[in-house]
């Protein structure tokens, strides 16, 4: 098992000199008088003067503005900061503007999925593509503040809908097509939107999943939708669905090429919204996080530019739906010049070496996954690195969930020695990280290189103390501009302050255990509302996942602590199993031993569970806090909705558990 922090990978002189962060740490010691000679020296400016450092990311990369802001920063607070008040730009605009320097075959998209082969499109094919259709949004009385969804696959039709809405100061929002009826509907009632983008159907795994029905239900729910745009996915050419106010994609895109110098972008105020994302929605309606132009733009020439170290020269993957905000990151790459492949499809059909086989073909520089994706990779004994040429290959990030080190060690031990390996955290309310890379620095095992430039992210006791080497609360002490700007339709930012400013009012706590070590090294340990409480000692759930499912016949696993009266606790562990494997006593007890030997004794569950599936959310997050509810004794319409679970059966058998069990005799008697 590797140990945690060992080094894996230290960056060449070479790479260090011709890293984007490099040249603006230059440009910045010399515009500002500053004696800036490293990272930690450039973060620790970065959060200590936060209006001149914004202020310096908007001159550095010459951001396009009808008009010029009248302060970086007008109000130092949080909630309530206000971001280049007095600008008026657009985000579209930026990640199409470097169109013409590029030339006609540069490659803004390679895609392929399930239904399609692998093709590209050109950058001025994509930027005339984005004129026409926003041209035809406008005709249809779309205008700015509107709100435009879909319900569409990851393909290039998406981003097209999604930069055109955005080029006409509408707001985008976007739900996968794997999402049931109710998911969708929960999220986009909210909002009440004008347009909807709906896809036929898809295809995952090799087997076909028809949408035309569910696409009739939603419109019928949603009675502010006033133009719905089908794109014949499934069943290309075939007839256009009896559906009120419909438009096939291919007649919206029927129409004469508007010129680069013809087109208006609507460059919107500083508090104008550019989208809305939402949270999981487990309980209650998920919060619509609504974010603005203005920070957004200027979050993401940060991080693709300095922290992933992307230019005109690189192509990234990363494998995401439309309706996880990774895939909003993946389109903010063309800020940078940078290509992008888009994939919809299984990770592992027709074989689970093909995403590498897509890496390989599409030369990308930057390839991105979940861990969960990497402890499949290794389950299944794939070697990337001797099966497909990856010398493209400078960059693997992963992002979703904690990485082991087991994690980053696979990556060098199956993919490439040389190669830097990039951990982010972060999250749909910032559309960005915390926590995450940069080119500078060396890679340890399970270790997250830094915090992020402008981000002030500690750790904090749970009185509002400090930490270093031990795990507290993240928290970030100072504004950011991808803050959101509110939730839609929460007044007086009720929910929002709840959501993250109550624990430490002014204070941005976001739910997650962080470790920083004395380098400035990160680690995350999982949600903090998930805490395992065991005899006063905080333990975090990655710690044990870690161990349990580096078990040749563990799968995956789930971990909760029950509070018990009397001061008590009960911390049952549940995994799923290799298929035809069973929860033997030898298997027991060398859980029992890795636990004990590679964690501590508190680490060791009261019981351990064989189970057919661990609940995952519809952005595949392990269902920690609904399970512990469950077993507390909540009724689970109290706990989660089903539609916002990727597997909602695998709750079926913690009810039962809650239920039948003897170990929760207690609850029945006490609550």
């Amino acid at each position: 098992m590797n140990k945690e922090g060992e080094l894996l990978w230290t960056p060449s002189k070479q790479l260090i000199a011709r890293s984007n962060v490099a040249a603006y740490l230059k440009w910045v010691s010399g515009k500002y008088g500053q004696s800036i000679d490293s990272y930690d020296a450039l973060w620790r400016w970065s959060v200590a003067d936060i209006e001149t450092f914004w202020g310096s990311i908007w001159d550095y990369f010459g951001v396009i503005s009808e008009s010029p802001y009248t302060r970086v920063l007008s109000r130092r607070e949080m909630p309530g900061a206000t971001w280049f008040e007095g600008a008026r730009v657009n985000y579209a605009e930026h990640l199409l503007r470097h169109e013409e320097p590029t030339g006609e075959s540069a490659v803004a998209f390679h895609h392929q999925s399930e239904l399609r082969p692998l093709e590209s499109i050109s950058r001025r094919e994509l930027a005339k593509q984005v004129r026409i259709v926003a041209t035809q949004l406008r005709n249809m009385g779309v205008g700015p503040g509107d709100r435009v969804v879909s319900y569409m696959p990851n393909v290039p039709e998406t981003a097209v809908a999604m930069m055109a809405t955005a080029a006409i100061g509408a707001v985008w929002s976007s739900a996968a097509l794997e999402f049931g009826v109710k998911t969708v509907i929960d999220r986009f009632a909210q909002i009440a939107p004008k347009v909807i983008f709906a896809a036929d159907g898809y295809r995952y795994g090799g087997k076909n999943f028809t949408r035309e029905t569910e696409v009739r239900r939603i419109v019928a729910e949603l009675p502010t939708i006033e133009r719905v745009i089908w794109l014949p996915y499934l069943s290309p050419g075939s007839e256009t669905p009896d559906i009120a106010n419909v438009m096939v994609w291919s007649d919206l895109l029927d129409h004469p090429d508007v010129t680069r110098e013809q087109f208006q972008y609507c460059r919107v105020e500083h508090d104008h919204p550019l989208w809305i994302l939402f949270s999981s929605g487990t309980t209650g309606l998920p919060k619509a996080i609504v974010h603005s132009h203005v920070g957004v733009l200027l979050e993401h020439l940060k991080l693709m530019h300095f922290h992933l170290n992307l230019s005109a020269d690189s192509t990234m993957f990363f494998y995401s739906t439309t309706g996880w905000m990774m895939w909003n990151l993946l389109m903010a790459a063309l800020v940078t010049g940078a290509s992008v492949v888009l994939y919809d499809g299984s990770p592992v059909h027709p074989s689970p070496s093909f995403l590498w086989k897509l890496a390989a073909d599409t030369g990308t520089t930057s390839f991105g996954v979940s861990p969960t994706f990497v402890q499949m990779m290794e389950k299944e004994g794939i070697e990337p690195g001797r099966e497909f040429d990856l010398s493209r290959l400078e960059s693997a990030m992963v992002a979703g969930s904690p990485s082991t080190p087991e994690t980053f060690a696979w990556f060098y031990r199956n993919v490439k020695e040389d190669l830097w390996l990039m951990s982010q955290s972060g999250g749909t309310e910032l559309c960005s990280a915390f926590v995450g890379s940069v080119p500078t620095l060396p890679v340890y095992a399970g270790e997250i290189q830094t915090r992020i430039l402008g981000m002030d992210v500690h750790a904090w006791s749970d009185a509002g103390e400090e930490l270093c080497n031990e795990v507290g609360e993240l928290v970030v002490t100072s504004p950011f501009p991808s803050m959101p700007i509110y939730f839609w339709n929460d007044p007086e930012n009720a929910r929002y302050r709840e959501s993250y400013f109550e624990v430490f009012p002014g204070i941005w706590r976001h739910g997650d255990f962080l470790k920083i070590n004395e380098r400035g090294g990160c680690y995350i340990y999982g949600r903090s509302d998930s805490t395992l409480n065991r005899h006063g000692v905080r333990i975090g759930t990655a710690e044990i996942y870690r161990t349990v499912e580096q078990i040749e016949a563990v799968v995956d696993s789930l971990v909760v602590c029950c509070e018990l009266p009397g001061g008590n606790f009960f911390m049952p562990l549940f995994v799923r199993l290799k298929p035809n494997s069973q929860l033997t006593e030898p298997l027991r007890c060398e859980i029992v031993r890795r636990l004990r030997e590679e964690c501590s004794p508190r680490h060791v569950p009261d019981r351990i569970y064989q189970v057919e599936a661990i609940p995952y959310t519809l952005t595949n997050k392990k269902m920690e806090v609904p399970v512990r509810k469950i077993l507390m004794g909540w009724s689970l319409e109290k706990v989660v909705s089903r539609d916002a679970l990727l597997n909602p059966e695998a709750l079926d058998f913690f009810t039962r558990f809650a239920q039948e069990s003897i170990d929760y005799q207690w609850r029945t008697a006490n609550m």
